[in-house]
């Protein structure tokens, strides 16, 4: 799966996955893998995020991901990803979706088809 908007996730490996929460491992909102994201106008402007990581998925997120798909671009452990986006959701950098259906309710298959690349890009 190749990254959007040219993002270099080659070095995401260089950097232990603790060392990019500040050693949190728990986010402050719960997000499944489907949740969509999306960057704010306030999360365009790179001088609000607070690190290489944090800009990079404001960056991504100009249009909508998925949590999973997140992840999977930038390379990272899903609960790294939910911290780090719950952190840019807390500061209002990025809008969280919520995927929630109604019941009897389905998902599209085009929603479905990226979570599932998503998912195959992170093994």
């Amino acid at each position: 799966m190749e990254p959007p908007l040219g993002l270099d996730p080659d070095t995401a490996d260089l950097v232990r996955p603790y060392f990019r929460t500040h050693g949190r491992t728990r986010p402050t909102r719960t997000l499944p893998v489907e949740t969509l994201i999306s960057a704010t106008e306030r999360g365009r402007t790179p001088e609000h995020a607070c690190s290489r990581e944090e800009a990079a998925i404001c960056l991504l997120c100009r249009s909508s991901q998925s949590v999973a798909e997140i992840a999977a671009y930038r390379r990272i452990p899903l609960g790294v990803a939910r911290v780090l986006v719950s952190d840019l959701a807390d500061r209002g950098l990025v809008a969280v979706q919520d995927a929630q259906l109604a019941p009897g309710d389905r998902p599209s298959i085009d929603f479905m088809e990226r979570v599932l690349r998503g998912l195959h890009a992170m093994t």
